[in-house]
């Protein structure tokens, strides 16, 4: 009777063992894809403060302008905006309609 009990617990822990690997073996696949997709999302935000950071300053824009187009760009009116419209055979120029309006 000894025995019995004996190796009932013996498969009763390699049964548990089994099924305690297997579960942590799945946690921690899923930590590892969780791991990667926070990774790559890390980049992406990294990335994207950065181009916030250096682009979203008017100071900077101003900075940018002087740098690389001289005297190439020039303010426009809001009002100045057009719209081009070729879906018939002829091309039209219309004001652009803004929503407020």
């Amino acid at each position: 009777m000894k025995k019995f009990f004996l190796i009932t617990f013996i498969f009763f822990l390699v049964f548990s063992t089994a099924i305690i690997k297997n579960s942590t073996k799945r946690i921690e696949d899923d930590i590892f894809a969780i791991n990667e997709n926070l990774r790559e999302l890390k980049k992406d935000f990294v990335n994207l403060k950065l181009e916030y950071d250096y682009l979203s300053s008017a100071e900077k824009l101003l900075e940018l302008q002087n740098s690389y187009f001289d005297d190439e760009l020039s303010k426009k009116s809001i009002q100045d905006i057009k719209v081009i419209d070729k879906s018939t055979n002829k091309i039209e120029i219309k004001n652009f309609k803004f929503k407020n309006e």
